[in-house]
């Protein structure tokens, strides 16, 4: 996480069960990175708004984030925990909280149910990895089982800030990383061009020298990179992704990133570089 010493780990919160395997997955990663865990809730009021919240309709939402925060703090003592109560709509509030966050995380929604749920779906997921600002974490209903952290990379630039964050929490979560990247096939027989294979390594090397102790697979494999990272991920304790390939004029989401979130068997973190903006509703 290349944010500020002091930035949080952020993890929105809804009545949803969900919301609790975030939450623990939240307090791993803020244990992890040391960093103080904020748990919001976005209380969406509607009644005159220059008159305060009434007491009867705020008790769910204060009983929601003590829920929240015990199990926090039951999954990891060690972290500090602190929670919010914002009135606003959920996808506007989280937006906000993502402009000074170090992490934002989340619940999928469901996305992963339905494999035939359409990419251009407004779920609040994809609309918060794709505007948030700050990398988002979205997480699945189990937290995740012991595996490798799997990371997709294409060559561009913005791949690169996946593969480092992606190295830099293999080491902290002390296991293995897969690095894969997805190409044409070279000629007739089907195997990867081996300046691919070539510029992949040179691509590793950096960051394999930053950090020793990862052990790296990298595999250059053909076809599409949706679904060769996507059988990928039924092994991988925690998938990475950028928020944009090399095509970042299509959209604020690239393909990959989109399939991930939909079609990841593990969760999810799509990694916002420097050069993400916050956009406010």
């Amino acid at each position: 996480m290349s944010a500020p010493q002091d930035a949080l780990v952020v993890v929105g919160v809804d009545d949803s069960r969900l919301s609790m395997a975030a939450v623990r997955l939240a307090a791993r990663e803020a244990a992890l990175h040391s960093r103080p865990l904020r748990v919001v809730h976005a209380f969406n009021w509607v009644a005159d708004p220059s008159e305060p919240i009434p007491e009867e309709p705020r008790r769910p939402a204060e009983e929601l984030l003590r829920r929240a925060t015990e199990t926090a703090a039951g999954a990891q003592p060690g972290v500090e925990v602190s929670c919010a109560l914002i009135e606003g709509p959920v996808i506007t509030t989280l937006l906000r909280e993502s402009g000074s966050a170090a992490l934002l995380v989340i619940g999928d929604g469901g996305l992963s149910v339905d494999p035939d749920v359409p990419a251009a779906s407004d779920a609040t997921a994809v609309q918060l990895a794709a505007r948030a600002g700050c990398s988002v974490l979205v997480a699945r209903e189990q937290l995740p089982s012991t595996g490798p952290v799997l990371v997709g990379v294409d060559g561009s630039a913005s791949s690169l800030s996946a593969l480092d964050y992606a190295f830099d929490t293999a080491a902290r979560h002390s296991t293995d990383l897969v690095v894969v990247q997805v190409c044409d096939p070279d000629g007739t027989d089907g195997a990867p061009p081996p300046e691919v294979v070539e510029q992949l390594a040179e691509a590793v090397a950096p960051w394999q020298r930053k950090y020793p102790s990862v052990q790296v697979d990298q595999q250059v494999r053909t076809g599409d990179p949706e679904s060769a990272l996507a059988h990928e991920t039924r092994r991988a304790e925690l998938v990475v992704v950028s928020a944009r390939g090399d095509e970042p004029w299509r959209g604020m989401l690239g393909s990959v990133s989109q399939a991930m979130l939909y079609h990841s068997a593990s969760p999810v973190v799509v990694v916002r570089s420097a050069h993400g903006v916050y956009i406010q509703e």
